[in-house]
């Protein structure tokens, strides 16, 4: 069941509906029945899979809690390495084996490949994280053990999120199911406001964008200039974060309709004047999670969460340059096979690992200069590699994302336009867009609270555009790009 879609719209409407007429506990079987229905649109028979790692964590979780010592690292590596089999059979095994296969091959080994016909179940990423950071938070004692099975379950599969994030910890969202909540107009409000944006964002703007990325990507690199190659890799990137941030925009919104908060996955990425800005702003749950549960342990096997970055707590506890340098390449590589069985995700993950790591040793001998020509010139910067990143992500293969890379460097290249001359100018309204967003959120919608009936106004305007955008578009429906993973 597509977010995008009718189906969902009238589904949510009627879950909205029931959910505030019970009572409390009530409202926890139909968050459940309702989860597992919404999973169940894409297949009912992946569902035992994702009870199984649901229960798995949960009773793991339970004995960790009457265990001391050893053993209770023990009972953390069973649930990991669960969790990680998971993964490794359902999303990695192919890629493994045939990545074997290729080395074999090199040094003179012939064997059969695979005959598997593994489907990867829909956001098993994401729901594995999310009961892997269970386990860890009971393990450190950063959560209590959860024993209600109801409310644990409901964490676990909550139909918003489950496909598709944010990642949640179970800190923010367990203690939500107990909270004694009436309907209220600002619930609602919230939500409908947050699922109309979402999907502007995602039918309006990422969807229509995709037709021309498709068709930019689909040609031979031979034939693109340097220009053509930067228009369809920031193209590409607004139509990525068009189509996230929508999804997360809804998932939001839904579970506002409901009384539940969720954090926010996205804070205008694409005005981060830094590497690591830039990842402070984008899929902050995933960017987080692994800064917690993968970087920071790597590091020096710490505890410690914090606000963001992957700077944290760098010069603490004599922590050597060499081991923070091994523990920021390890991390992105894995960062990059989350997202992807393929080479090409590993090395979008070492190329943003490259990143990081030059604005860390540049910013530690950089003169302290004018902070505003500092903004913009790391805002111009951080943009133009972050784009650029976003190639290996999206080209159909690592030959064809070098090939486009080289164009990038070649000045020979730019020697003209060959795309639909409507690319380059969706490409600058896009980050007109993007750059435009951020100060009037923060600086017009502030001004409009001294003038309600401009506000007024206003808002009928906007909303009356997003909502005719909403209906002309959602007669067809797009998967989400995140999905895959």
């Amino acid at each position: 069941m597509l977010f995008n879609s009718l189906t969902f719209i009238l589904f949510l409407a009627i879950v909205v509906v029931v959910y505030w007429l019970l009572p409390i506990r009530a409202r926890l079987y139909i968050i459940l029945a309702s989860s597992l229905l919404f999973y169940g649109f894409w297949r009912f028979d992946f569902i035992p899979l994702l009870l199984f790692s649901a229960m798995a964590d949960y009773l793991l979780a339970l004995a960790l809690d009457r265990r001391s010592g050893s053993s209770r690292r023990a009972l953390l590596v069973v649930s990991i390495c669960i969790n990680l089999g998971v993964l490794a059979v359902f999303k990695y095994l192919l890629f493994f084996a045939d990545s074997a296969g290729s080395i074999a091959s090199l040094i003179g080994y012939e064997f059969s490949s695979l005959d598997l016909n593994i489907i990867l179940p829909l956001g098993i990423s994401f729901y594995i994280f999310q009961t892997m950071s269970y386990t860890i938070d009971v393990y450190r004692g950063s959560y209590p053990v959860e024993r209600d099975l109801l409310r644990y379950l409901c964490f676990v599969t909550f139909f918003p999120q489950l496909v598709a994030g944010p990642i949640l910890r179970a800190g923010d969202l367990i203690p939500q199911f107990s909270e004694p909540r009436r309907c209220n107009l600002q619930f609602l409000s919230d939500g409908i406001r947050r699922i109309l944006m979402g999907l502007f964002l995602k039918v309006v703007l990422a969807d229509q964008i995709a037709g021309i990325v498709d068709t930019g990507y689909s040609r031979d690199p031979g034939g693109l200039t340097g220009f053509d190659v930067w228009t369809l890799a920031f193209l590409f990137g607004f139509q990525i974060y068009f189509d996230f941030a929508g999804y997360s925009h809804i998932a939001i919104g839904a579970a506002s309709l409901l009384g539940i908060r969720l954090p926010e996955n996205f804070n205008y990425p694409y005005t981060a004047t830094s590497p690591r800005e830039f990842w402070q702003r984008w899929h902050i749950s995933l960017s987080t999670w692994i800064r917690d549960y993968v970087y920071l342990p790597i590091l020096r096997g710490s505890r410690t969460s914090s606000a963001g970055g992957w700077d944290v707590a760098e010069n603490q506890n004599g922590t050597g340059r060499s081991a923070r340098t091994f523990s920021l390449y390890g991390t992105w590589a894995l960062m990059g096979l989350w997202h992807g069985a393929a080479w090409t995700f590993v090395v979008w993950g070492l190329y943003h690992a490259v990143l990081v790591h030059a604005y860390r040793l540049i910013s530690a001998v950089l003169p302290n200069s004018s902070a505003r020509l500092v903004g913009v010139l790391g805002w111009a910067v951080t943009t133009a590699l972050v784009m650029a990143a976003w190639i290996p992500f999206r080209a159909q293969g690592g030959a064809h994302a070098m090939a486009m890379w080289v164009k990038l460097v070649d000045p020979r290249a730019y020697g003209g336009l060959t795309l639909a001359p409507d690319s380059y100018l969706v490409a600058a309204l896009m980050l007109g867009a993007v750059l435009l967003a951020r100060p009037i959120r923060y600086g017009l919608v502030t001004r409009l609270g001294h003038h309600p009936v401009v506000a007024t106004v206003v808002y009928t305007g906007f909303y009356t555009v997003v909502i005719a955008g909403c209906l002309l578009f959602l007669r067809q429906t797009h998967q989400f790009v995140y999905f895959q993973f």
